[in-house]
Parts: structure tokens; sequence; C-alpha cells
């Protein structure tokens, strides 16, 4: 068995570093959204995604997939939006089997009310601790180990084929 490469002083100051500041960022985002707009950071992703969708709507497969998350958790999700009138859910009149999530008036005005604080949040407890160099640097990090990280993960697990 080969010894594992543990992380150096610097690697484990990134990392460490990268956890605690994404843990902070993330509390700070977290307790803005819910108490200006009462969604959580991941259902005002789903309201930005829709928002940014052809027709404020997007298929949930293709949702999850772009979020990264499991079509049932983002399921839990939608259906927790759609009791609070943020979106409904309809049926692809192409394919039976395909559901879109479609953005609500009540959904726009959650984003509306929340996004001006939003952006608030992310600059000041985050992009404005930066310099332009270290923005720049910092935004070719994430290309890269976002692609890095695509190559390894399968963000959509296959779907699930019953048996007769």
């Amino acid at each position: 068995m080969t010894e594992p490469r543990w992380l150096d002083e610097t690697e484990m100051r990134a990392w460490a570093g990268f956890l605690e500041t994404s843990n902070l960022l993330a509390k700070l985002v977290e307790t803005q959204l819910r108490d200006v707009g009462s969604v959580t950071q991941v259902q005002y992703e789903i309201l930005t995604r829709l928002h940014e969708s052809a027709g404020l709507r997007s298929r949930m497969t293709e949702l999850a997939h772009a979020m990264v998350c499991s079509r049932s958790g983002l399921t839990y999700q939608v259906a927790q939006m759609e009791k609070a009138g943020l979106l409904r859910r309809e049926t692809d009149p192409d394919d039976e089997r395909g559901v879109f999530a479609v953005l609500t008036p009540d959904g726009l005005e959650v984003l509306a009310r929340t996004a001006p604080g939003h952006v608030g949040v992310v600059r000041e407890g985050f992009l404005d601790a930066l310099t332009p160099r270290d923005l720049a640097q910092l935004a070719a990090i994430m290309d890269r180990t976002r692609a890095h990280l695509k190559s390894l993960v399968d963000v959509q697990p296959p779907r699930r084929v019953p048996h007769d």
C-alpha cells in the first residue's frame, strides 16, 4: 500500500482557508436571504437560474445538473417553493415524463427584493476584500478547478430504469 500524499503546510493553509472562507460566506449569504426573502441559498439559486432561463422555465433534470444536486434533492426544494408560490411545475407538452420548473410572479418579486442585498453581501463579504489582480487570479483558479472537478465527478447520475 502506498503512503498518502499528506498536505504540506501551504496546502493545508490553502485547504483550511478555502473551507473556512466558504463556510463564513455561506453563513453571511444565508442570513441575508432568509432575513429579506425567507429563502435559503439553494432556493435563491433556483430562482436565479429560472430567471436566467428562456421563458423563466427549466426542465428539472437540466436544473439539477446545472446546480450539481440530485434530482430528489431538487424535487424537495421545488416542492417547498411551489407551496410558497415562488414557482410551479408543468409537464413538458412534448415529453410527458419531463417536468419544468417555472418562475411565478411571486418568485420574481422575491428575487427582485433579495437580489440587491445579496449582491451587496457578496461584494462586502468577499469581492471587495480582493484587488482586481487577486480577482482575476481567483477567477482563473476557479475555472481550472471547476473544469478538473467536472472531469472527476458524475454530476448527473443516470435515471434508474424500472425492471419488469
